[in-house]
């Protein structure tokens, strides 16, 4: 299931009542595809759809903050339950600004994965800020935690998992399923 956590951070994550996701590189594996009319492709993993959906059922509200627009993007979230859709902001930190201001919490209840240079800002700031297995080496450096699996890969799953299982939410999740 999840690996062993320290107990300062495992602390840290009972408090998560908002996990934020990157796109490009997290929910897929960060290629672009393009096709010859301008329009565009995502792969997504379901692995990593239905760990959200498990997060979402589990009481944590979940939201993106994506540096591009995509139409695409907008259809799996909306797809997954995801209300918290904010596309086309490279500053991700002003945009969680925005967003914990519109759900009246702080830092210290967000837990936010990421793969690259412009999600450095969030990872640092939030109570658990993680990084995907194959994210760059800089923000692996700074992250709380880092994943084993790859961005679009399962790593959105295991970050899910992760906060269920120190908020004590797991077990009953996946027992709801049997």
């Amino acid at each position: 299931m999840s690996p062993i956590l320290a107990a300062e951070l495992k602390q840290r994550i009972q408090n998560i009542r908002l996990a934020v996701f990157d796109v490009d590189g997290v929910l897929t594996d960060g290629r672009l595809y393009f096709l010859a009319d301008g329009s565009e492709f995502k792969s997504f993993n379901t692995l990593d759809g239905q760990g959200i959906k498990m997060l979402q059922r589990s009481g944590v509200d979940t939201a993106i903050i994506t540096g591009r627009r995509s139409a695409v993007v907008e259809l799996r979230a909306k797809n997954l339950g995801i209300s918290h859709l904010y596309q086309g902001r490279e500053d991700k930190l002003t945009a969680l600004d925005e967003l914990l201001s519109t759900l009246k919490l702080s830092y210290e209840n967000v837990a936010y994965l990421g793969d690259d240079l412009p999600d450095l800002a969030v990872i640092r700031r939030v109570a658990f800020g993680a990084a995907v297995a194959n994210a760059e080496p800089f923000i692996k450096a700074h992250a709380d935690y880092v994943t084993q699996a790859k961005g679009g890969e399962g790593a959105a799953r295991e970050f899910c998992q992760i906060i269920m299982a120190a908020q004590g939410s797991l077990e009953n999740v996946l027992n709801s399923y049997l």
